[in-house]
C-alpha cells in the first residue's frame, strides 16, 4: 500500500499493512496521525496527514525492517532512513 502526499509518500508492504497488531503500534507512534486502524483492524494511512510528517523515523523504528518507508518526493524520491 502506498499513499502520496505532495512532498511525502508512505509505502507499507501489504503484510505489514494487515497485520493488527502492527497497525496499533505505527498508529500509536506517529505524532501526525499519517497512520490509522480501519475497523477490521488494517492498517489506513490517512493521506490529508502525509504532507505533515516531521520524519521523525519513529515508524520506521516501530515496524519490522523493510516493511514501512517514508519517501521523500521532493528529494527524488529519497528514502527517509531508520535511526
Amino acid at each position: 500500500m502506498r499513499a502520496d502526499g505532495t512532498f511525502i509518500a508512505v509505502e507499507v508492504s501489504d503484510e505489514a499493512a494487515a497485520d493488527a497488531a502492527l497497525a496499533a503500534k505505527l498508529t500509536e507512534a506517529c505524532p501526525v496521525d499519517i497512520y490509522a486502524q480501519a475497523t477490521d483492524g488494517a492498517l489506513e494511512l490517512v493521506e490529508r496527514n502525509l504532507d505533515e510528517c516531521v520524519l521523525c523515523g519513529l515508524c520506521l523504528v516501530a515496524a519490522p525492517q523493510d516493511t514501512v518507508r517514508v519517501i521523500k518526493l521532493y528529494d527524488g524520491e529519497a528514502c527517509l532512513a531508520a535511526v
